[in-house]
């Protein structure tokens, strides 16, 4: 078991999300960072879309009654095992008794907890992803609180290893997100369409994971047709009639009736997990031919990582 002390602000199980159900209107779900989370659970020897803990801006208080390997990756947090410190990035030995606490967070929005056995929760539609804003999946269908007693299995020796540095994630500084163009795009003007590419954007508290809502100076959506609602997915940039853009996100509704101006590309999708309300972000148009070069180098380098941290394996240590 792993006894939760305290929840945090929102913890949650996630893996690498839904495949195949949007069209029946199931959103995909899962990690809002899976970078970050293939990272964490390779250095404890999972599968990168294993189930793991997501921890968002403040996070738990956990108690191990097991010999684990554990690791998080993602968001810094300050992190501390029975109140001493220990290292972002790198696989730790836990022992029965041990207590793990994430302190002051200090960048990014989410660090995922990973660890060498399996989270014993049941799969719906294929997955132990918690859909937080509908209640489906994870345990007990929802974030985890003080109390809850989350049940492992399948334990695995633990073997630490550290991340490389070359692959260790910083989301320090303003993120520039790549988009390819809209299905809706030429709804805008060529003035309203370049604004949008050199506009800052600051994210606003009533963001989720739903979609990200985002703030500046609105668009005239006055002259903007109406549309028959169509399909939605994680990166879809529609503008309501607010004229403030909304990012749909990893459990965002499967269509929607406002127009899209762009869509943030794969390969850069995992940094809409690490903004935080009043971070600012801009937007770079690139063709759809980069789209998917960036997303090949993107798979390249991650597919680097488990023969790197082969050789990273250092002596185990409580």
């Amino acid at each position: 078991m792993l006894n939760i002390l305290s929840g945090g602000l929102q913890t949650s199980i996630q893996d690498g999300g839904r495949s195949g159900w949007m069209r029946y209107g199931v959103a995909p779900g899962g990690a809002a960072d899976p970078v970050a989370m293939a990272m964490a659970n390779q250095l404890v020897g999972n599968t990168p879309a294993a189930a793991c803990l997501e921890v968002t801006l403040v996070g738990p208080k956990i108690q191990f009654e097991e010999e684990l390997c554990l690791a998080v990756c993602g968001a810094r947090f300050d992190l501390s095992l029975n109140n001493m410190p220990i290292g972002n990035d790198t696989g730790i030995q836990v022992h029965p008794g041990d207590t793990l606490d994430f302190g002051a967070l200090r960048s990014g929005a989410r660090a995922y907890l990973a660890i060498s056995a399996d989270i014993g929760v049941p799969s719906v539609f294929g997955s132990q992803a918690t859909q937080l804003q509908v209640g489906l999946g994870g345990f007990r269908n929802r974030a985890l609180q003080a109390g809850d007693r989350i049940p492992l299995c399948n334990l695995r020796a633990p073997v630490t290893r550290q991340l490389p540095l070359e692959f260790r994630l910083n989301y320090r500084g303003r993120p520039l997100l790549r988009v390819i163009e809209g299905a809706e795009a030429t709804y805008f003007t060529a003035q309203d369409r370049e604004r949008f590419a050199s506009t800052t954007y600051e994210v606003s508290p009533q963001s989720n994971r739903m979609g990200i809502r985002l703030e500046a100076t609105p668009f005239d959506t006055s002259e903007l047709p109406q549309m028959t609602s169509s399909g939605l997915c994680p990166g879809t940039i529609q503008v309501p009639p607010s004229g403030q853009p909304i990012v749909s996100f990893v459990e965002a509704q499967t269509i929607g009736g406002y127009p899209r101006i762009g869509h943030v590309i794969e390969a850069d999708q995992h940094l809409l997990g690490q903004l935080k309300p009043r971070d600012c972000i801009n937007f770079t148009p690139v063709t759809l031919d980069i789209a998917h070069q960036l997303l090949r180098e993107k798979h390249a380098l991650l597919a680097q990582v488990p023969a790197r941290l082969d050789k990273e394996i250092h002596p185990t240590t409580r």
